[in-house]
């Protein structure tokens, strides 16, 4: 074992995350040295502006310079907890090239150049771990890397964004719409002043990006990622739901089916019996199927200052023990196979389709009858007069591949009977 008494690190970003990480790194100051015999030192602390007052935290270690970390010999460990592409790219690599381990809670740079950054730790001999980039404080990467790496995975599912599922808990339960929740949760601090990364699936489509790519040993890059959000989910959508005993969730769904993987974020109905259906508010919960686990289901809070520093400082700690013994880079990137991302008008699902229609015999039968011309097979119909002349037409269908889906709503749209496709909703 190698002998060393203090590890010094460098913390990039002094925000909610990087701020829990310094308070943790302080609290668990002894329990760290226990748990890896070594010390844990932040050296500097890398912030946009040095003049501002940070309460408890030692002034001295500011700089606006980040090359006063990355140049740092005594710095062995970066921390990377301040967001977007640039500069983290930039400052990450030149830290790597420079010797020192990295870990992140950068979804966005991990799910569009997690191949490079790999690459340059592996050149280097330094860790790269990232696990706070998906699901914040609930362990899924590491689980995937090494607890399940005896596994064939063929499914991770998950909820993998807060904001979203507060919103669509609050619908769901207090018959809230969309943006009377949307409001809540911008109130409440669940969502951000601009939320459209949020609603509109691209955070969790980012996450899902990373997951596949563990789980499944392949590269899959935030651009192979289907998303749709959920701001044309309705209160009335809600109800339907749960008549059919299920709840409605944006799911980040990556599976392999047929030698392909499938990567896609979509709000989906999900019956109440599945343990997804049971994750309420801000929490995140990650679904997974392997050949020989069968399933497990990851649960807990996704964000947050404590959760993601949790996870952030678990890599610290795993690298530290890492130099300690001189096996640093021991687990790197696992995605040794090509396998072919789907494309997304392949997938099959089952869908869930609103519609308003002029209420008179003949309707459905023209409706499936020019469902069927298009390989749509309906499993189920509700049907509840609106008001005179017009009826409310809900459809359960079988599976059927996207783009047949798509063909067959365009066709609809142009039948005299269909006066409005309300809601196209997927099940899971």
């Amino acid at each position: 074992m190698t002998e060393r008494k203090i590890i010094k690190a460098g913390l990039l970003g002094l925000g909610t995350v990087g701020t829990g990480v310094y308070k943790l790194a302080k609290r668990q100051k002894e329990e760290i040295e226990k748990k890896t015999g070594v010390s844990l030192q932040i050296e500097g602390i890398l912030v946009h502006n040095i003049e501002k007052k940070r309460e408890g935290v030692d002034p001295s270690l500011l700089t606006d310079n980040y090359r006063d970390l990355t140049g740092n010999e005594e710095i062995s460990v970066i921390i990377e907890v301040m967001g977007g592409i640039e500069p983290a790219k930039t400052i990450i690599l030149e830290a790597m090239r420079a010797g020192k381990s990295v870990v992140t809670a950068n979804k966005d740079l991990v799910a569009v150049h997690g191949a490079q950054l790999y690459e340059t730790a592996a050149e280097n001999g330094v860790d790269f771990l990232f696990e706070a980039a998906v699901a914040g404080g609930i362990p899924i990467i590491r689980p995937l890397k090494q607890c399940l790496a005896g596994n064939e995975i063929s499914d991770a599912v998950g909820i993998v964004n807060g904001t979203t599922n507060y919103i669509l808990t609050r619908m769901f339960e207090d018959n809230m719409e969309f943006q009377e929740a949307l409001d809540q949760a911008t109130e409440l601090g669940y969502a951000e002043a601009d939320p459209t990364a949020d609603i509109q699936g691209l955070d969790a489509g980012r996450k899902i990006a990373i997951l596949a790519s563990t789980a499944f040993h392949s590269r899959v890059v935030f651009d192979d990622v289907y998303t749709e959000g959920i701001t044309k989910i309705t209160a009335r959508d809600i109800r339907y739901a749960k008549e059919f005993d299920s709840v409605i969730k944006l799911l980040g769904i990556a599976r392999q089916r047929d030698g392909q993987i499938e990567a896609a974020v979509y709000p989906m109905l999900i019956s109440k019996d599945h343990p997804l259906a049971t994750v309420r508010d801000s929490f995140n919960a990650v679904f997974v199927h392997g050949d020989a686990v069968d399933d497990v289901m990851f649960y807990g809070r996704g964000a947050g200052e404590f959760p993601t520093a949790s996870a952030v400082m678990g890599d610290v700690i795993d690298v530290i023990r890492n130099m300690q013994y001189g096996c640093t880079g021991r687990i790197g990137c696992t995605c040794y196979r090509t396998t072919p991302v789907k494309n997304p008008g392949d997938i099959k699902n089952k869908f869930f389709i609103r519609m308003q229609v002029v209420n008179k015999p003949g309707v459905l039968a023209a409706i499936a009858g020019e469902l069927a011309t298009h390989k749509v097979s309906i499993s189920k119909v509700v049907q509840k007069v609106i008001k005179s002349g017009m009826a409310e037409l809900v459809i359960g269908t079988e599976e059927v591949k996207e783009y047949h889906m798509a063909d067959a709503l365009n066709d609809l749209k142009k039948l005299d009977v269909v006066h409005e496709i309300s809601s196209v909703i997927r099940e899971y």
